[in-house]
């Protein structure tokens, strides 16, 4: 089991963190990322260029790929540091999913060519997996690509890609044979090359994260492949596994809990903060429990660098999924009335005067609240996770 203890170095380690945010983070991106709305992609590519001239854009990258090779203990006491600061999150497209794809599976020309440039903050990525008729279920994709000479050829639909329009380059999964399985490969494409065609879906809070990505006769070359051909499920499967661990939503949880106890000192009911109200500070209390065991499955998962122990992505994605819906609702409901009010997001990312009343820590806190709802849907619905670990582990 994973050792949590920490040592007078990883203490030392705590120091130079804080020291290097209390120099570096600049304090509007702070301000913008202490509420509740996600990250802008401006925000994730400025922190990551800072990061990057410490050699930090990469905190859970082994060395040779340009990453900290730091502990898990340093991994972790890294985010909560950042979490308090509130420095943005990372592109965890590039860090978690397609990056240790690249460096473990591309070839070495591959890896010069997009590994340097993400870790300076020059690429920004988004994930061209689900279909109309294909989301769990991948080995149905209909999305085709055909070799031509030096380049692959690719015509179809992607649906509810998260940040193409902000994206600098896409990894898909298509199909260039037949069979479910044996017939997919993985294919990095240029976002901003003609015949990508990218159509908004306006969510229910009429903000503009996803999109549809339809792919008329679009080329890449066949050095834009990652591994081999016909490949791609087994590149698919280790990805969606990091995919799932990522859902555990460990930094982002651990924002909203931060949020949750924020609002709560600052939310006066009956004539006393509601952090005192011995009910709704019991709630606060079951969700750091929560909390601290999903974190620490998360770093047992992470310390299985062999992949001799049991899998736990379906784990950490049904509990890190419903964990941060509960932690929105529960900000949501200190709020009162405010939580009940749409803020605009444009006018937070401006710092500009928000249109209603309410307390510094309202904006986006209802937004997120509302995001969140997908959480148990996206990444693998909750329901397909359950049936995975009820036919793995508990032979049903």
């Amino acid at each position: 089991m994973t050792d949590l203890s920490r040592d007078p170095a990883d203490e030392r380690f705590r120091n130079e963190v804080r020291a290097f945010l209390e120099d570096n983070l600049p304090p509007e991106m702070a301000r913008r990322n202490r509420q509740g709305y996600h990250a802008s992609r401006s925000d994730t590519r400025e922190w990551t260029r800072i990061l990057h001239a410490r050699g930090w854009s990469a905190p859970n990258w082994p060395v040779e790929h340009g990453g900290t090779g730091w502990t898990l203990a340093q991994q972790a006491i890294f985010d909560e540091e950042c979490t308090a600061a509130g420095a943005p999150l990372l592109d965890i497209f590039g860090l978690s999913m397609v990056g240790p794809l690249i460096y473990t599976y591309g070839t070495d020309d591959l890896k010069a060519r997009i590994l340097p440039p993400f870790l300076r903050g020059e690429i920004s990525w988004a994930q061209g997996f689900s279909e109309p008729n294909a989301g769990s279920d991948l080995g149905s994709l209909q999305t085709r690509a055909v070799l031509d000479g030096d380049d692959y050829v690719i015509n179809g639909r992607k649906i509810w890609t998260s940040g193409a329009h902000e994206a600098t380059m896409i990894f898909f999964l298509v199909r260039t044979g037949e069979g479910t399985r044996n017939g997919l490969t993985m294919l990095i494409v240029d976002a901003r090359q003609p015949g990508i065609a990218i159509r908004p879906i306006d969510d229910i809070r009429k903000e503009h994260s996803l999109n549809e990505v339809i792919l008329d006769d679009v080329r890449t070359p066949v050095a834009n492949r990652i591994g081999e051909e016909g490949k791609g499920w087994g590149y698919a499967k280790a990805l969606l596994e990091n995919e799932r661990a990522f859902a555990a939503e460990i930094p982002r949880n651990r924002n909203h809990l931060a949020l949750l106890r924020r609002i709560a000192r600052g939310t006066m009911r009956a004539g006393r903060p509601l952090i005192e109200d011995p009910v709704f500070a019991a709630r606060i209390a079951e969700a750091e429990v929560e909390f601290m065991a999903l974190e620490f499955l998360a770093l047992r998962a992470m310390s299985d660098t062999d992949g001799s122990g049991p899998s736990f992505g379906s784990f950490l994605k049904v509990r890190g999924s419903e964990l941060v819906q509960r932690l929105t609702q529960l900000q949501v409901e200190a709020l009162g009335d405010h939580g009940a009010y749409l803020y605009s997001e444009q006018a937070h990312m401006a710092g500009q005067p928000q249109p209603a009343p309410g307390p510094e820590f309202a904006p986006g806190v209802w937004s997120e609240a509302m995001y969140r709802r997908a959480s148990s849907i996206y990444g693998g619905a909750n329901e397909i996770q359950r049936t995975l670990i009820a036919k793995q582990y508990l032979d049903l």
